[in-house]
């Protein structure tokens, strides 16, 4: 489980990311979050400074939201509460935050599986 504190706008913002991320983002969403972090990592490393599709942002959003959510539970419980707590931001200037923070935990997830199958004897 890694954490991060992003500020987004003056405020600070905990995101976690542990092996409960896709279930809870399962759960709320009805999304695969390897699917939709995957096509969201395409169209942020394959654009030139264009917009996002709007599909992009709105996985943006599930994910930041969750992120969030699975670090402080006390904040909105609802996606359109907890983006109404913000003026508009730069998906550009957060994404990156977002996308490394969930590769980090993957690649301890990765690790973690290695020592596993050492200890086994695998």
């Amino acid at each position: 489980m890694i954490q991060k504190t992003i500020t987004i706008q003056n405020q600070s913002v905990t995101f976690k990311s542990s092996a409960t991320i896709p279930r809870l983002y399962r759960l709320i969403f009805k999304r695969d979050i390897f699917k939709d972090l995957s096509k969201l990592e395409k169209a942020y490393n394959g654009k030139d400074n264009s917009p996002f599709e709007i599909d992009d942002l709105e996985i943006f959003e599930n994910v930041a939201y969750i992120m969030a959510y699975h670090a402080d539970n006390s904040i909105p419980s609802t996606i359109e509460e907890w983006l109404d707590q913000f003026e508009m931001f730069s998906i550009y200037e957060i994404l990156p935050e977002i996308l490394e923070l969930w590769g980090s935990n993957l690649q301890t997830d990765v690790e973690n599986r290695k020592k596993l199958q050492q200890v086994v004897g695998k």
